[in-house]
């Protein structure tokens, strides 16, 4: 027993010093007892960790991989080289930690490897856009990129980007020309205005109208009409960014065209109506009509400025859109500056549409601020291929949403039956902030409720967004373009196979 408990005390002093050679507890006890045994093997464990980081893969062997070479595209060979290097330290600081562990960690940490490499990339510059099927019912979704561009009109942007295009160039004269040529006589048109100008967002024409117009001076509005758009940004801050100084009358609920004139004074520089675009106050309201209202700044000799919002052209036959007015509407009316998004029921890229009056227009048009919120080629191609098919009366992806009935069904049947799907009723919306107490009734799939599954949707290629509503995960092919649909089921089926193996 003496010896035992000596050989024990010999073994634990020398593995607290690190001794590495195993001949070194071979030599500890000769006798083949268990104990040597054991010393021995935790001797091995305990060196093991070193021969396993040795296991790892050198840099340049990791950066050969498949996976790690698709992201050179992505973010470039040397940022890749980095995070590679970085991801190996990692791992192997890992092994050194738990040496016990280390033959298990290895094996699913090598698996991982690549994986663990591109989430730092992503983390630390950011993923690459990624293109997603919106199955959420709503059109017009901010956070997916707004209303999607009509399949024809995409397919074309190539040759505009690729190469030179004669944006701004007048080939017959062989001098510089107005890159808004290209759309100003299609707006024209369409909104029955004498002119007009597009800027990269609907923000930005609002800021450029006024600042040209109203710099220094007072802008009169309704209280009711300090509306707050996405991402923070409120119609007062956009006021004051103009430079002008706002003036609020009447009450949130109840504006009238007295109210507008008790405040019109020398400082005034112009008359604004916003609409409220993305909520609506309902009961006892009122407002002040816009004939009244072109009435009162034609008397003043002021503009009257309509910040529209959401984009309409022209009156549209939906239920849901009765009640707004078109920008044709507004501008035959009488109001100097009409404004809208073009990214909105226009369907087209993100962009500030300004109609009206020539001299009105023009003002803006030489003002030192349009340069800066100008649109680039791509925008002005898109927008330019979009407004041809309003002109013409061609469909456009916002009719999806009042789909033909009979071929909707069949639709929903085909899809419905590939996936074990229930066909349920449930609302689609325009989105965007246009009518938005407006719901579109209509047939959605219903399939298993699981919010594990709606992620994996979202993380799967092609991502899918839907939603959960009433125990149900919810898709709406009424915001998916029917040539998608086999990768929607496909993005299912994978979806719902990557959990089961989970």
């Amino acid at each position: 027993m003496d010896q035992l408990l000596e050989s024990v005390e010999r073994f634990l002093s020398l593995y607290r010093v690190h001794v590495r050679s195993p001949a070194a507890f071979e030599g500890i006890l000769t006798d083949g007892s268990p104990l040597g045994r054991l010393e021995f093997h935790c001797n091995m464990s305990r060196s093991g960790a070193q021969d396993t980081r040795r296991r790892l893969p050198s840099v340049d062997r990791l950066l050969n991989h498949p996976r790690i070479e698709r992201l050179e595209e992505l973010y470039g060979r040397e940022l890749v080289r980095v995070q590679a290097r970085r991801t190996l330290d990692e791992l192997r600081s890992a092994l050194a930690a738990d040496p016990e562990g280390a033959e298990i960690e290895l094996s699913s940490a090598l698996d991982a490897l690549p994986e663990r490499l591109e989430a730092g990339l992503v983390a630390a510059l950011g993923p690459p856009l990624r293109r997603v099927l919106n199955a959420t019912g709503i059109f017009l979704h901010t956070n997916l990129g707004r209303a999607p561009l009509p399949r024809e009109v995409a397919r074309r942007l190539p040759e505009f980007l690729d190469a030179y295009c004669d944006l701004e160039l007048d080939l017959e004269r062989g001098e510089r020309g107005d890159r808004n040529r290209r759309v100003s006589g299609l707006l024209d048109a369409l909104g029955g205005s004498e002119a007009s100008l597009v800027t990269n967002n609907n923000a930005a024409a609002l800021v450029l109208i006024l600042a040209a117009h109203a710099r220094g001076r007072e802008v009169v509005v309704s209280r009711g009409e300090l509306v707050e758009i996405g991402g923070s940004f409120r119609v007062p801050a956009i006021i004051e960014a103009a430079g002008c100084r706002l003036v609020e009358v009447g009450t949130t609920n109840r504006t009238r065209i007295a109210d507008f004139e008790r405040a019109i004074g020398p400082e005034t520089g112009a008359l604004l109506r916003v609409f409220p675009s993305n909520y609506r106050i309902s009961g006892f309201v009122e407002a002040a009509p816009v004939a009244e209202l072109v009435d009162l700044a034609r008397s003043r000799g002021l503009p009257l400025v309509v910040d529209e919002g959401s984009g309409l052209l022209r009156p549209h036959s939906a239920p849901q859109l009765a009640g707004h007015g078109s920008i044709r509407e507004l501008v035959a009316a009488g109001c100097d500056l009409v404004c809208g998004s073009g990214d909105k029921l226009v369907g087209g890229p993100q962009a500030g549409l300004i109609f009206g009056l020539r001299s009105r227009v023009d003002v803006c048009r030489r003002h030192p601020l349009y340069r800066a919120v100008r649109p680039d080629r791509a925008a002005f191609a898109a927008l330019e291929g979009v407004l041809r098919l309003h002109l013409a009366g061609r469909p456009l992806p916002l009719d999806r949403l009042w789909p033909d009935p009979n071929e909707h069904d069949r639709r929903l049947e085909l899809v419905a039956g590939q996936l074990g799907a229930e066909v349920i009723t449930a609302d689609a919306f325009l989105g965007g902030g246009s009518a938005p107490e407006e719901p579109i009734a209509g047939p959605v799939l219903a399939i298993e409720p699981s919010n594990a599954l709606l992620r994996e949707l979202r993380l799967g290629d092609p991502s899918v967004v839907g939603y959960i509503k009433a125990g149900r995960l919810l898709l709406d092919l009424r915001t998916v373009d029917v040539s998608d649909d086999a990768s929607l089921v496909s993005a299912v089926v994978s979806a719902r196979s990557r959990l089961a193996d989970t």
